[in-house]
Protein backbone atom coordinates (compact mmCIF):
# COMPACT_ATOMS: atom_id res chain seq x y z
CA UNK A 1 0.00 0.00 0.00
CA UNK A 2 1.52 3.40 -1.04
CA UNK A 3 2.17 5.51 2.23
CA UNK A 4 -0.28 8.28 1.71
CA UNK A 5 -2.98 5.56 2.00
CA UNK A 6 -1.33 4.30 4.51
CA UNK A 7 -1.04 7.20 6.69
CA UNK A 8 -4.87 7.87 5.79
CA UNK A 9 -6.02 4.75 6.86
CA UNK A 10 -3.91 5.31 9.99
CA UNK A 11 -5.86 9.04 10.48
CA UNK A 12 -9.08 7.28 9.92
CA UNK A 13 -8.61 4.32 12.48
CA UNK A 14 -7.40 7.25 14.81
CA UNK A 15 -10.21 9.41 14.33
CA UNK A 16 -12.78 6.24 15.26
CA UNK A 17 -11.14 5.97 18.56
CA UNK A 18 -10.59 9.23 19.47
CA UNK A 19 -13.65 10.12 21.49
CA UNK A 20 -12.71 6.81 23.50
CA UNK A 21 -9.04 8.43 24.31
CA UNK A 22 -9.87 11.10 24.96
CA UNK A 23 -12.75 9.92 27.61
CA UNK A 24 -9.56 8.48 28.98
CA UNK A 25 -6.97 11.43 29.26
CA UNK A 26 -10.37 13.53 30.27
CA UNK A 27 -11.23 10.80 33.08
CA UNK A 28 -7.54 10.86 34.04
CA UNK A 29 -6.64 14.70 34.05
CA UNK A 30 -10.09 16.24 34.67
CA UNK A 31 -8.93 19.22 31.96
CA UNK A 32 -10.42 19.14 28.23
CA UNK A 33 -7.11 21.15 27.04
CA UNK A 34 -4.39 18.42 28.82
CA UNK A 35 -6.94 15.67 27.36
CA UNK A 36 -6.83 16.77 23.88
CA UNK A 37 -2.88 17.23 24.28
CA UNK A 38 -2.77 13.89 25.71
CA UNK A 39 -4.47 12.69 22.38
CA UNK A 40 -2.77 14.87 20.04
CA UNK A 41 0.47 13.16 21.50
CA UNK A 42 -1.06 9.44 21.32
CA UNK A 43 -1.60 10.66 17.72
CA UNK A 44 2.24 11.50 16.79
CA UNK A 45 3.30 8.88 18.52
CA UNK A 46 0.76 5.83 16.80
CA UNK A 47 2.04 8.01 12.99
CA UNK A 48 5.26 7.29 13.35
CA UNK A 49 5.24 4.09 15.22
CA UNK A 50 6.01 0.52 13.43
CA UNK A 51 2.78 -0.99 12.83
CA UNK A 52 3.99 -4.21 11.99
CA UNK A 53 4.57 -4.69 15.96
CA UNK A 54 0.69 -3.72 16.64
CA UNK A 55 -1.31 -6.27 16.78
CA UNK A 56 -4.23 -4.26 18.39
CA UNK A 57 -4.32 -0.71 17.06
CA UNK A 58 -6.74 0.46 19.70
CA UNK A 59 -5.22 -1.77 22.57
CA UNK A 60 -1.98 0.25 21.12
CA UNK A 61 -3.75 3.37 21.70
CA UNK A 62 -5.73 2.90 24.64
CA UNK A 63 -2.07 1.96 26.45
CA UNK A 64 -0.26 5.33 25.56
CA UNK A 65 -2.99 7.54 26.52
CA UNK A 66 -3.03 5.84 30.12
CA UNK A 67 0.52 6.11 30.35
CA UNK A 68 0.55 9.76 29.20
CA UNK A 69 -1.63 10.89 30.78
CA UNK A 70 -0.15 9.83 34.06
CA UNK A 71 3.30 10.96 33.29
CA UNK A 72 1.10 14.84 32.91
CA UNK A 73 -0.12 13.85 36.39
CA UNK A 74 3.08 13.25 37.92
CA UNK A 75 4.40 16.60 35.77
CA UNK A 76 1.95 18.91 37.02
CA UNK A 77 2.46 18.14 40.90
CA UNK A 78 3.76 20.96 41.00
CA UNK A 79 1.02 23.13 39.61
CA UNK A 80 -1.38 21.39 41.78
CA UNK A 81 0.50 22.61 45.02
CA UNK A 82 0.69 26.78 43.71
CA UNK A 83 -3.01 26.50 42.51
CA UNK A 84 -4.95 29.18 44.83
CA UNK A 85 -7.31 27.79 46.66
CA UNK A 86 -9.72 24.22 45.87
CA UNK A 87 -8.51 22.41 42.33
CA UNK A 88 -11.69 21.49 41.32
CA UNK A 89 -12.11 19.28 37.55
CA UNK A 90 -13.36 21.06 34.70
CA UNK A 91 -17.09 19.96 34.46
CA UNK A 92 -18.55 18.88 30.95
CA UNK A 93 -21.43 20.65 30.45
CA UNK A 94 -24.57 20.30 28.28
CA UNK A 95 -28.30 22.07 28.73
CA UNK A 96 -30.41 19.24 29.63
CA UNK A 97 -32.57 17.84 27.02
CA UNK A 98 -35.26 14.90 28.01
CA UNK A 99 -34.35 12.39 25.27
CA UNK A 100 -32.98 8.96 25.66
CA UNK A 101 -30.42 9.36 23.49
CA UNK A 102 -29.04 11.74 25.95
CA UNK A 103 -29.54 9.63 28.67
CA UNK A 104 -27.97 6.65 27.22
CA UNK A 105 -25.07 8.93 26.12
CA UNK A 106 -24.34 9.91 29.87
CA UNK A 107 -24.44 6.38 31.42
CA UNK A 108 -20.79 6.27 31.22
CA UNK A 109 -19.97 9.44 32.37
CA UNK A 110 -18.10 10.49 35.70
CA UNK A 111 -19.39 12.95 37.92
CA UNK A 112 -17.61 15.67 39.43
CA UNK A 113 -17.24 14.24 42.87
CA UNK A 114 -15.86 10.97 41.85
CA UNK A 115 -13.16 12.62 39.47
CA UNK A 116 -12.64 14.95 42.57
CA UNK A 117 -11.59 12.31 44.84
CA UNK A 118 -9.94 10.38 42.02
CA UNK A 119 -7.52 13.45 42.54
CA UNK A 120 -6.45 12.27 46.13
CA UNK A 121 -5.52 8.71 44.93
CA UNK A 122 -1.66 8.50 43.17
CA UNK A 123 -1.25 8.17 38.92
CA UNK A 124 -1.43 4.68 39.17
CA UNK A 125 -4.43 4.26 41.30
CA UNK A 126 -6.11 6.26 39.18
CA UNK A 127 -5.45 4.66 36.17
CA UNK A 128 -5.82 1.00 37.70
CA UNK A 129 -9.09 2.18 38.71
CA UNK A 130 -10.77 3.95 35.83
CA UNK A 131 -9.40 1.58 33.36
CA UNK A 132 -10.83 -1.81 35.53
CA UNK A 133 -13.67 0.12 36.99
CA UNK A 134 -15.01 2.66 34.54
CA UNK A 135 -13.82 1.22 31.27
CA UNK A 136 -14.31 -2.36 32.29
CA UNK A 137 -10.88 -3.68 30.94
CA UNK A 138 -9.29 -7.36 32.03
CA UNK A 139 -6.21 -7.01 35.04
CA UNK A 140 -4.37 -8.63 32.12
CA UNK A 141 -4.45 -5.60 30.14
CA UNK A 142 -4.27 -3.08 33.29
CA UNK A 143 -1.41 -4.61 33.88
CA UNK A 144 0.36 -4.46 30.37
CA UNK A 145 -1.02 -0.46 30.21
CA UNK A 146 0.73 0.47 33.56
CA UNK A 147 3.64 -2.50 33.18
CA UNK A 148 2.78 -3.86 36.69
CA UNK A 149 1.65 -7.09 37.54
CA UNK A 150 -1.54 -8.28 37.88
CA UNK A 151 -1.65 -8.93 41.42
CA UNK A 152 -0.05 -5.43 41.59
CA UNK A 153 -3.08 -3.79 39.49
CA UNK A 154 -5.78 -5.61 41.99
CA UNK A 155 -3.62 -3.90 44.91
CA UNK A 156 -3.71 -0.58 43.06
CA UNK A 157 -8.30 -0.88 42.45
CA UNK A 158 -8.58 -2.01 45.96
CA UNK A 159 -7.01 0.54 47.50
CA UNK A 160 -8.59 3.09 45.34
CA UNK A 161 -11.89 1.72 45.97
CA UNK A 162 -11.05 1.71 49.66
CA UNK A 163 -10.62 5.47 49.33
CA UNK A 164 -13.35 6.43 47.05
CA UNK A 165 -15.76 4.30 49.81
CA UNK A 166 -14.29 6.76 52.08
CA UNK A 167 -14.64 10.20 50.43
CA UNK A 168 -17.19 9.41 47.96
CA UNK A 169 -21.42 9.75 48.62
CA UNK A 170 -22.45 7.58 51.12
CA UNK A 171 -25.66 6.60 48.82
CA UNK A 172 -26.84 5.99 45.67
CA UNK A 173 -30.02 8.07 44.30
CA UNK A 174 -31.70 7.45 40.92
CA UNK A 175 -31.07 10.81 38.79
CA UNK A 176 -34.26 11.51 38.45
CA UNK A 177 -34.60 11.77 42.69
CA UNK A 178 -31.36 13.56 42.08
CA UNK A 179 -33.27 16.20 39.63
CA UNK A 180 -35.65 16.60 42.08
CA UNK A 181 -34.17 17.99 44.84
CA UNK A 182 -32.18 20.20 42.70
CA UNK A 183 -34.95 21.77 41.01
CA UNK A 184 -36.46 22.24 44.12
CA UNK A 185 -33.32 23.66 45.69
CA UNK A 186 -32.76 26.13 42.26
CA UNK A 187 -36.33 27.20 43.46
CA UNK A 188 -35.54 28.17 46.61
CA UNK A 189 -32.20 29.35 45.89
CA UNK A 190 -33.50 31.65 43.29
CA UNK A 191 -36.10 33.13 46.08
CA UNK A 192 -33.41 33.53 48.58
CA UNK A 193 -35.34 31.11 50.78
CA UNK A 194 -32.86 30.22 53.32
CA UNK A 195 -35.88 27.95 55.24
CA UNK A 196 -36.41 26.13 52.04
CA UNK A 197 -33.05 25.47 51.20
CA UNK A 198 -32.19 24.95 54.71
CA UNK A 199 -34.66 21.55 54.05
CA UNK A 200 -32.56 20.09 51.00
CA UNK A 201 -29.53 20.48 52.85
CA UNK A 202 -28.02 17.70 55.45
CA UNK A 203 -26.56 18.87 58.38
CA UNK A 204 -23.36 18.52 57.65
CA UNK A 205 -23.25 19.86 53.69
CA UNK A 206 -19.92 20.35 52.17
CA UNK A 207 -19.57 23.37 49.88
CA UNK A 208 -16.12 23.84 48.21
CA UNK A 209 -15.73 26.29 45.36
CA UNK A 210 -12.60 26.58 42.81
CA UNK A 211 -11.82 30.03 41.76
CA UNK A 212 -8.59 29.67 40.67
CA UNK A 213 -7.52 32.88 42.01
CA UNK A 214 -8.47 34.33 38.91
CA UNK A 215 -12.48 35.52 40.83
CA UNK A 216 -13.14 35.66 44.85
CA UNK A 217 -13.26 32.21 46.23
CA UNK A 218 -13.82 30.16 49.48
CA UNK A 219 -10.41 28.43 50.68
CA UNK A 220 -11.78 26.83 53.24
CA UNK A 221 -14.79 24.05 52.69
CA UNK A 222 -18.46 25.58 54.09
CA UNK A 223 -20.24 22.92 56.32
CA UNK A 224 -23.51 23.20 57.97
CA UNK A 225 -26.96 24.08 56.73
CA UNK A 226 -26.96 27.35 57.54
CA UNK A 227 -24.16 28.72 56.46
CA UNK A 228 -24.91 27.03 53.01
CA UNK A 229 -27.93 28.57 52.62
CA UNK A 230 -26.57 31.87 54.16
CA UNK A 231 -24.12 31.40 50.84
CA UNK A 232 -26.81 31.66 48.37
CA UNK A 233 -29.04 33.76 49.98
CA UNK A 234 -25.83 36.28 49.99
CA UNK A 235 -25.60 36.12 46.20
CA UNK A 236 -28.83 36.30 45.54
CA UNK A 237 -29.29 39.64 47.64
CA UNK A 238 -26.22 40.81 46.44
CA UNK A 239 -27.45 40.96 42.93
CA UNK A 240 -30.90 41.46 43.33
CA UNK A 241 -33.08 40.02 39.82
CA UNK A 242 -29.81 39.38 38.14
CA UNK A 243 -28.94 36.06 39.06
CA UNK A 244 -30.75 33.15 36.82
CA UNK A 245 -30.15 29.85 37.74
CA UNK A 246 -30.42 26.81 34.68
CA UNK A 247 -30.81 22.80 34.79
CA UNK A 248 -28.17 21.39 33.12
CA UNK A 249 -25.98 17.95 32.70
CA UNK A 250 -22.82 18.41 34.22
CA UNK A 251 -20.32 15.65 33.69
CA UNK A 252 -23.48 13.14 33.11
CA UNK A 253 -25.78 13.86 36.43
CA UNK A 254 -28.34 17.02 37.01
CA UNK A 255 -26.11 20.07 38.12
CA UNK A 256 -26.91 24.29 37.97
CA UNK A 257 -25.55 26.78 35.84
CA UNK A 258 -25.23 30.21 37.42
CA UNK A 259 -25.54 33.38 35.59
CA UNK A 260 -24.73 36.93 36.92
CA UNK A 261 -25.81 39.95 34.90
CA UNK A 262 -26.17 37.35 31.93
CA UNK A 263 -22.87 36.34 32.17
CA UNK A 264 -21.42 32.04 33.45
CA UNK A 265 -20.61 33.06 37.40
CA UNK A 266 -20.36 29.08 37.82
CA UNK A 267 -21.10 25.61 37.10
CA UNK A 268 -22.43 23.86 40.04
CA UNK A 269 -22.25 19.91 40.97
CA UNK A 270 -24.26 18.14 43.64
CA UNK A 271 -24.14 14.42 45.44
CA UNK A 272 -27.50 13.65 46.94
CA UNK A 273 -27.78 11.42 49.86
CA UNK A 274 -31.05 9.92 51.34
CA UNK A 275 -33.02 12.50 49.45
CA UNK A 276 -30.58 15.86 50.73
CA UNK A 277 -27.59 17.35 49.62
CA UNK A 278 -24.58 16.37 51.34
CA UNK A 279 -21.75 17.95 49.20
CA UNK A 280 -21.90 20.98 45.98
CA UNK A 281 -18.71 21.77 44.08
CA UNK A 282 -18.73 24.98 42.60
CA UNK A 283 -15.99 25.68 39.67
CA UNK A 284 -15.81 29.43 39.48
CA UNK A 285 -12.26 29.67 37.51
CA UNK A 286 -13.18 31.40 34.08
CA UNK A 287 -10.42 29.29 32.51
CA UNK A 288 -12.97 26.29 32.86
CA UNK A 289 -16.13 27.77 32.21
CA UNK A 290 -15.09 28.86 28.84
CA UNK A 291 -16.95 26.33 27.37
CA UNK A 292 -20.01 26.45 29.27
CA UNK A 293 -23.30 27.28 27.72
CA UNK A 294 -24.38 30.65 27.33
CA UNK A 295 -27.39 32.24 28.74
CA UNK A 296 -30.49 31.51 26.17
Amino acid sequence: MPKVAMESADLLVFEALRPRLFLIAYRMLGMRADAEDVVQDAWLRFSTSAHDEVRSVEAWLVTITTRLSIDRLRSRKNEREAYIGWWLPEPVVEMVEHTPEAAAELASDVSIALLWVLERLTPEERAAFLMRKVFDQDYGDVAIMLGKSEAACRQLVHRAQERIRQDGPRFTVSKNMHRVVLEKFMQAAAKADRNAMKTLLSADVEYRADGGGKVPSLDKVLIGTGRVAGLYWAVENAFRDRVVYRMARVNGEPGLIRYINGIVESVQSFCIDAGTISRIYVVRNPDKLQATPSLQ
